[in-house]
């Protein structure tokens, strides 16, 4: 089966009474996690950016405190899972200052921990490519953020 494209959705879905797109949006939720994370997202944490912003991050804390190995190997696999997830959290979002608030907080979690990314290259690629991205990312933003963000980065790099 092929899927249609969105704009032949979105006219679709123009035809359909609320109801019955109440029932849609319930059935695509159930069918994956993803799915239900992003109508939570859009029904109950949209209207409050900063606080989903301070939810994904005690989320990010405590993914980096369950990692429990000295093991680089098992290290790198979190890390990489936890990356994974921010990126997720970032899409749900779409606003470019919760994109780069988060991709900076990732990074200030990755460098202060213990033991140290320094004496694994696999880990410091990443580092330095999330402040690549971020880097990239704060040139779209209004220049009093730029200013702000900046900042920042000098700190972690």
């Amino acid at each position: 089966m092929k899927a249609e494209s969105v704009v032949t959705i979105r006219k679709e879905l123009k035809h359909k009474t609320p109801e019955e797109l109440q029932q849609l949006c319930v059935r695509l939720a159930r069918f994956k996690a993803e799915n239900k994370e992003l109508l939570t997202y859009l029904l109950f944490e949209s209207d409050s950016e900063e606080a989903y912003i301070n939810t994904v991050k005690e989320f990010i804390d405590q993914q980096f405190s369950d990692i429990g190995s000295n093991n680089y190997y098992h290290i790198k696999k979190s890390v990489r899972k936890i990356q994974r997830s921010t990126k997720k959290f970032i899409r749900y979002s779409n606003v470019k200052e919760t994109e780069v608030e988060l991709l900076l907080y990732f990074c200030k979690k990755l460098k202060a921990f213990r033991p140290s990314i320094s004496k694994n290259t696999t880990l410091q690629n990443i580092y330095i490519k999330q402040l690549e991205i971020i880097t990239k990312k704060i040139l779209k933003l209004h220049e009093d953020l730029q200013y702000d963000y900046n900042e920042e980065i000098e700190e972690l790099g």
